[in-house]
């Protein structure tokens, strides 16, 4: 017969093992949208260039606007 004592560790081990699994799961979400952050960047300075470029093909300056950082 197993003691009251290891029961209640066991429990607390298998509960510490499923938290371990919840926290590398977010670990990687948090990782996948950094990513997602950097890509979205990299958009908005792909789309600022080609528009620099479509006036540039019209002849024309674009208007200015002051964007936001």
């Amino acid at each position: 017969m197993i003691p009251d004592d290891d029961r209640r560790l066991e429990a607390v081990l298998e509960r510490l093992d499923t938290l371990s699994r919840e926290v590398a799961g977010i670990a990687r979400r948090m990782d996948r949208l950094e990513t997602l952050d950097r890509i979205a960047a990299e958009l908005q300075d792909l789309n600022r260039s080609l528009e620099a470029l479509a006036y540039a093909a019209l002849g024309r300056r674009p208007p200015d606007v002051r964007r936001k950082s």
